[in-house]
């Protein structure tokens, strides 16, 4: 009768590990996904919306001030509101992936990264102003053109590289370096 006991309290903690292990399958997943978005968002933040090159020919005076003097006024009208919807969807590119990021800290950064809570506050007051100056450069990318406010640029360039800085640090364990991967060892090479 013990042994029976004994089966069936062994089967039952067997059946509740079972049930445990896919209980918790879904969260670990989820805590990948966002490991893998927040790293998409980082480089997709610096190397394909960040870079000065990308920055200075969006935002280029040179280029309006040659189709004004080699255009006709509706190419010139027409080049500025391509110009206009272009700078309009980089912000909202940077706008997204910012958010993006933001999502990742707030809910799973602290428990993959090792961050002081100095940090976390200095990042969450940059993500704060950053998602601020973004909204404020739609506004007046919209009401006033893409050559109206070149500060609010820098300052959303600058604010956008800092947070990519610190979140480059906090996701810097995904780099297959960085995770303990054995180092490659050449053929013949004695332990």
């Amino acid at each position: 009768m013990i042994q029976l006991i004994l089966f069936l309290l062994i089967g039952a903690l067997l059946f509740l590990s079972l049930i445990f292990l896919v209980w918790r399958s879904p969260r670990a997943e989820k805590g990948s996904a966002a490991l893998v978005e927040a790293r998409q968002a980082l480089v997709a933040l610096q190397t394909g919306l960040l870079p000065m090159e990308l920055i200075g020919r969006i935002f280029a005076r040179e280029d309006l001030e040659y189709v004004r003097s080699q255009a006709p006024a509706p190419v010139c009208a027409m080049f500025l509101s391509e110009r206009k919807v272009i700078a309009l969807a980089w912000a909202a590119q940077i706008r997204k992936q910012v958010l993006n990021l933001m999502r990742f800290h707030l809910g799973s950064a602290r428990f993959y990264a090792r961050l002081t809570f100095r940090t976390e506050l200095a990042l969450a007051l940059q993500f704060a102003g950053l998602l601020l100056a973004c909204r404020a450069l739609q506004i007046v990318l919209y009401v006033g053109g893409p050559y109206a406010a070149p500060r609010i640029v820098g300052a959303t360039v600058a604010t956008a590289a800092q947070v990519c800085s610190i979140s480059e640090q906090s996701l810097a364990f995904l780099n297959s370096a960085q995770l303990g991967v054995l180092p490659v060892r050449p053929r013949g090479a004695s332990l």
